[in-house]
């Protein structure tokens, strides 16, 4: 079973946000990345770019899949976890841990769409 973290929030497209302060640090699920398998390449976005709820940021992919990556809330990005260029393993070794981008929120109304862990376990199946 795919491990799913209190206290976060996911998209149904399977992206987890973490507030921090305006700030949400975004990632992909470890449902998601067990789904795709080896994770080979992390298509990242340049920091400035702005991105509205459920547009694609970027894409992921494996030796089974590519994925796009959806923004869950609405933003600029204030930083891109560039480690993740020449390391893509990162994500399957530690989903939670391995963040993508970082977005400044420009609207937490948004953030009332996600679901809580319970909720998202229901569709991590």
């Amino acid at each position: 079973m795919s491990k799913i973290i209190e206290g976060l929030l996911y998209s149904e497209s399977h992206e987890w946000v973490k507030m921090d302060g305006d700030v949400a640090v975004i990632g992909v699920s470890d449902f998601a990345q067990s789904e795709m398998g080896d994770i080979t390449y992390v298509d990242l976005p340049s920091e400035g770019d702005e991105f509205a709820k459920d547009e694609d940021f970027g894409a992921l992919e494996s030796v089974k899949a590519s994925s796009e990556l959806y923004c869950p809330v609405s933003g600029t990005v204030v930083a891109v976890n560039e480690a993740l260029e020449d390391a893509p393993e990162l994500i399957n070794q530690d989903p939670y841990g391995a963040w993508i981008i970082k977005v400044e929120v420009s609207d937490k109304a948004e953030l009332d769409y996600l679901m809580n862990a319970a909720a998202y376990a229901e569709i991590a199946k």
